[in-house]
C-alpha cells in the first residue's frame, strides 16, 4: 500500500473513531504525556482601579443579604475561558480569587460548602465574621481561614466599607465534581463561644493550648496582621532570601502544616530596591499587592504592579519579583495550591541559572483599566 493511500485511510479511521466516541492513542500520546507541564492559565494582572470601579457598580445594583448573598467580583484567567463555565471563576486551574465588598450594616448570610476558603482583609474597619459559632474581628492585613464544610457568615457593624480578597479551591472541587453546599436556616449562625475565642487562645505566638495537641482542621481562624508583621520583622534581621525576600506562610498550629489543608497562603516583604532571582514550580499562585510598587517578570514578560493589584503565576512559569521603590518595602500576600500538589507528590522546583538568575524582559504587559 502506498504511503499516500495509507495516510488517507488512517485519517478516515480517526474520523470513524471520533464518531464512535473513541480515540487513537498513537496520535495523542504526546498530548497526554507532555515533556513538562503546559499550563492552560496564562500569566495575567488585574488593576485595582478596574476591580474597584466595577465593585462600585455592583454596590449600586445589589444589596448584600437581599439581591445577593455575597457582593464579590472574581478574577477570570483569559487562558481558562474556553475550558470551563465562566461561573467557575478560575484564576488558575485550581484557585478562584475575588474581591468582596461589604458596606456598613450589611450581613452576608451563613452557608457552608465542601469548597475550602481563605480571606485576606485589604482595607476598611468594622467587619466581623462567624465561623462554626465563633465571631472574629476583621482588620486590614488579617488572614482568615474557613475550612471545608464550616458554617460562615460576614457582617459589617462599622462605619466604613470593608474590602477583602476571597480565595477558594472551587475550580478544583468543581472539576472533581465534589462540591456540596448547604444554607443555614437563619441569616447568621448561633455564637457558641466568646468572640475571638481562638485568637485569644493563641496570643502566645509559637505556643498552643494543650487541649489542641491532637490535630484539628482549623484551630485558629484569624491570623492577626500585628503578629505577621512581627514575624517579618524578625526575618529582616538577616539577609533576604535571593528569590522571595522575607516570606512567611500561615500554618495550622496543631499540625505544623498549611493553615488551610488545600490552599496555602503566604506574606512576603520585598526590601527597598529588592531584585529577586527567577525560579519556577508546579504549584500556581494568586498574588495581591498589599503595599508598595514594583514588577514581576513571568516567562520574559514584565508585569508592573502597585497597591491593590492582583496577578497570577500559573504552574511551571518562570518568575521573579522586583521592588522598584528604593526607600520603601513592598508587601505581597499570596495563595497557592501547593498543599494539593504535595498531597499527590506532584511538586517540583527549578531555579533559573542563566544571566545570573534573571530573565531578559522581552515584553511589557499592558493591563486593562
Amino acid at each position: 500500500m502506498n504511503t499516500e493511500k495509507m495516510s488517507t485511510q488512517l485519517e478516515e479511521f480517526h474520523e470513524k473513531l471520533e464518531q464512535n466516541n473513541l480515540g487513537p492513542l498513537w496520535s495523542s500520546i504526546h498530548k497526554l504525556n507532555t515533556i513538562e507541564p503546559k499550563a492552560k492559565p496564562i500569566p495575567y494582572l488585574w488593576k485595582r482601579e478596574l476591580i474597584e470601579r466595577n465593585l462600585e457598580t455592583a454596590k449600586e445594583l445589589l444589596q448584600v443579604g437581599e439581591e445577593a448573598d455575597r457582593r464579590a467580583i472574581f478574577l477570570i484567567n483569559p487562558g481558562m475561558k474556553d475550558l470551563e463555565p465562566v461561573g467557575w471563576g478560575g484564576a488558575t486551574q485550581t484557585l478562584y480569587a475575588a474581591v468582596q465588598a461589604v458596606k456598613p450594616g450589611e450581613v452576608a448570610p451563613a452557608h457552608r460548602h465542601t469548597t475550602t476558603a481563605c480571606r485576606f482583609v485589604m482595607k476598611g474597619h468594622g467587619a466581623q465574621g462567624r465561623v462554626n459559632g465563633e465571631r472574629v474581628e476583621f482588620e486590614p492585613g488579617d488572614y482568615l481561614n474557613t475550612p471545608t464544610w464550616a458554617w460562615h457568615d460576614h457582617e459589617n457593624t462599622g462605619e466604613e466599607e470593608v474590602l477583602w480578597m476571597d480565595c477558594l479551591d472551587s475550580p478544583f472541587t468543581m472539576y472533581m465534581n465534589v462540591c456540596f453546599t448547604e444554607f443555614y436556616p437563619e441569616k447568621q449562625q448561633e455564637r457558641l463561644v466568646p468572640d475571638d475565642f481562638n485568637t485569644k487562645r493563641y496570643q502566645g505566638g509559637m505556643t498552643r493550648p494543650i487541649i489542641d495537641r491532637q490535630p484539628k482542621s482549623a484551630p485558629l481562624g484569624r491570623y492577626k496582621w500585628e503578629l505577621t508583621k512581627k514575624g517579618l520583622d524578625g526575618l529582616e534581621q538577616f539577609d533576604p532570601d535571593p528569590i522571595d525576600g522575607f516570606a512567611l506562610e500561615y500554618i495550622n498550629p496543631t499540625t505544623g502544616k498549611d493553615a488551610n489543608n488545600r490552599i496555602g497562603a503566604r506574606m512576603q516583604r520585598l526590601p527597598a530596591g529588592f531584585s529577586g532571582k527567577a525560579h519556577r514550580h508546579v504549584h500556581s499562585n494568586v498574588y495581591h499587592v498589599f503595599k508598595g510598587k514594583g514588577y514581576t517578570v513571568m516567562n520574559g514578560v514584565r508585569f508592573d504592579w502597585s497597591e491593590g493589584d492582583f496577578f497570577v503565576i500559573p504552574s511551571w512559569t518562570w518568575h521573579e519579583h522586583v521592588n522598584i521603590d528604593q526607600e520603601n518595602e513592598a508587601l505581597l500576600f499570596s495563595t497557592n495550591d501547593l498543599p494539593i500538589m504535595e498531597a499527590f507528590d506532584f511538586e517540583r522546583v527549578e531555579e533559573y541559572n542563566e544571566n545570573n538568575g534573571h530573565q531578559l524582559v522581552e515584553e511589557v504587559f499592558k493591563p486593562l483599566y
